[in-house]
């Protein structure tokens, strides 16, 4: 999962991003200060898959109740859409600083709700207060670190964001790690992500105001002092005329298009090049949510679960397989987005999208047919205590863990001595799950012993390598360079806001489709959704690598057909032969 816009930035940026921050120390305070929004949002997007383990153990209602556990998840995803669509109103009228210190706030009050949540509806509440300070810090943070960096390199500072992002997806992971032994396990899980929250809070409150926010409300000087500690003395007033004929220009837009957002979104579907990059924009921002990526990111230790790996510890251990890929990915996309292309990576990415997801049905099936059978021996060896459903089925010997496991059954599977033979159906009570560890046997109630499990691992960590350098990172780069200028803005929040709806969808429906379609048929629709992803970023998305707005623009005028080759791409790519 990427939320979020990953700004491109090649090598020599880097080098000079280095060289300057050397320079002046203050760029990076501005920076790392800024992107531990970044890093908040990373932490709380992930956290939730390994605490959510440990929530179901401690309230029954939970475990029991697919979409109670869905909604746990989702209601993150839900209040980022709110604090997307709010953040932007925040921005402009009080400024990137406030709206930093506003989400502070949100990620504080979420963190310490959740922690001392005494029921579920609570973890809810608190669940809200974080997806609303995720979804401003998504939109404030790359926005703060762009306006406050030397222009040379700005991309280099904004692509640290995202990097922060999937690195505190990763750590969260190590905590949740960490916390498995620990008394109240998920609330210190979720409850640590108040303090970097108090950090930001502290540096935020003696660090300054965007300096282009306050030349825009008129506050020159404060402006053109923010800027003497950014930029060489000689480079200063050069950098307010670029600022100030940028702003003119930005006004100049807005009054073209009107200020209404119903306005400005009509027109913007009014217009043929911005319609047809909303299509585009749209499309890849859809496609990247419903290839299944948070299904991982969110769901991952339940998804190593049912693999057949019951110990929760474990399965998070083994998450961290997807999520250090998912980091390590969005470094490698940096370094290949502007060699081999937006549109050529995208593809490349759906194709092996694709195949891993279709590999991974077919290894849950297996693993759901070879599932150990039910000993009505073995269930005895429990006294009284066999599964009702079983006891009662009118064929009991057909019986094996997957059928002992589903839903309507509502029991466990104790598995034999020999961890693949035969094994007990009984009921799923704590006292029962007692007896069978006390055994030395293992209790599953996700998923069942397999010989296919590492496969899944194997599988799941090739999903993220294909994935995150390409439909991980790419949607953000194509969406921040396909509309035309006047229609940047409202073209990049519709596209924004897509992106978060159909996270939503996704995160709300992937345990109820598991039990209606099981693993290997959650998958499989996931592997078709990601082949009509395929096909409409073949026929929709135009390469926009080294081409200037205005060719993009004039690209898109005309009907956009993947088998025209456009005079400006020709033209770039044979200068770059």
């Amino acid at each position: 999962m990427v939320e979020g816009a990953i700004s491109k930035a090649d090598k020599t940026e880097f080098t000079e991003c280095w060289n300057a921050v050397w320079r002046t120390p203050y760029i990076m305070k501005l920076a790392l200060s800024a992107g531990i929004g970044g890093f908040l949002f990373g932490y709380d997007t992930g956290v939730i898959s390994g605490a959510l383990l440990y929530i179901r153990e401690d309230f029954k209602e939970v475990d029991k109740k697919t979409w109670l556990q869905e909604t746990i998840v989702s209601m993150a995803v839900a209040g980022a859409i709110f604090g997307a669509a709010t953040g932007g109103w925040l921005n402009d009228t009080f400024g990137r600083k406030f709206s930093i210190l506003i989400a502070d706030v949100l990620f504080f009050a979420g963190a310490l709700v959740m922690a001392i949540a005494p029921v579920p509806w609570v973890i809810i509440i608190g669940r809200i207060f974080v997806g609303l300070g995720v979804g401003m810090a998504s939109m404030t943070a790359p926005l703060y670190i762009s306006e406050a960096s030397p222009h040379k390199i700005r991309g280099a500072l904004v692509s640290m964001n995202g990097f922060l992002i999937t690195g505190g997806q990763f750590l969260s992971y190590l905590i949740n790690l960490a916390f498995t032994d620990v008394k109240g396990t998920w609330r210190w899980m979720l409850g640590i992500a108040g303090l970097p929250a108090v950090i930001q809070f502290g540096l935020m409150l003696i660090l300054p105001e965007s300096p282009r926010w306050l030349y825009r409300k008129g506050k020159v000087d404060e402006s053109r002092d923010i800027l003497a500690k950014i930029y060489p003395a000689e480079e200063v007033e050069n950098e307010m005329l670029a600022m100030k004929k940028s702003v003119e220009e930005e006004k100049e837009i807005e009054g073209s298009i009107g200020s209404s957002t119903f306005t400005q979104i009509k027109k913007a579907f009014g217009d043929a090049a911005c319609r047809r990059a909303l299509y585009a924009g749209i499309g890849v921002q859809v496609a990247q949510q419903f290839v299944g990526i948070n299904t991982v990111m969110y769901y991952s230790p339940t998804i190593m679960q049912f693999a057949g790996f019951a110990s929760n510890r474990t399965a998070v251990a083994l998450s961290l397989i997807t999520s250090g890929l998912n980091a390590v990915g969005s470094i490698v996309s940096m370094a290949f987005v502007d060699k081999y292309g937006r549109r050529r990576l995208m593809i490349v990415s759906m194709v092996g999208i694709i195949s891993c997801l279709i590999v991974l049905s077919v290894v849950f099936f297996q693993a759901s047919v070879h599932a150990p059978k039910i000993s009505s021996v073995e269930s005895a060896h429990f006294g009284n205590n066999t599964c009702k459903a079983y006891a009662n089925a009118p064929n009991p010997s057909s019986w094996n863990c997957m059928k002992c496991l589903a839903k309507q059954a509502d029991c466990g599977f104790c598995s034999s001595t020999n961890l693949y033979a035969p094994g007990a159906c009984i009921a799923k009570t704590d006292a029962l799950q007692g007896a069978c560890k006390a055994e030395k046997r293992v209790w599953y109630t996700k998923g069942c012993p397999s010989k296919f499990g590492f496969l899944a691992v194997v599988f799941l960590g090739l999903y993220i390598i294909v994935y995150s350098p390409g439909m991980g990172t790419v949607p953000w780069i194509v969406n921040s360079e396909i509309y035309p200028l006047r229609f940047r803005g409202v073209g990049g929040g519709i596209a924004a806001v897509s992106n978060w709806t159909s996270n939503l969808i996704v995160s709300l429906t992937f345990l109820t489709l598991t039990e209606h379609l099981g693993s290997s048929g959650t998958f499989l629709l996931f592997a078709g959704f990601s082949f009509l992803g395929l096909i409409a970023i073949f026929f929709l998305v135009p390469e926009t690598k080294g081409l200037q707005f205005e060719e993009v623009e004039k690209m898109l005028q005309k009907t956009y057909s993947p088998f025209r080759k456009n005079k400006a791409t020709k033209e770039i790519s044979e200068h770059t032969k």
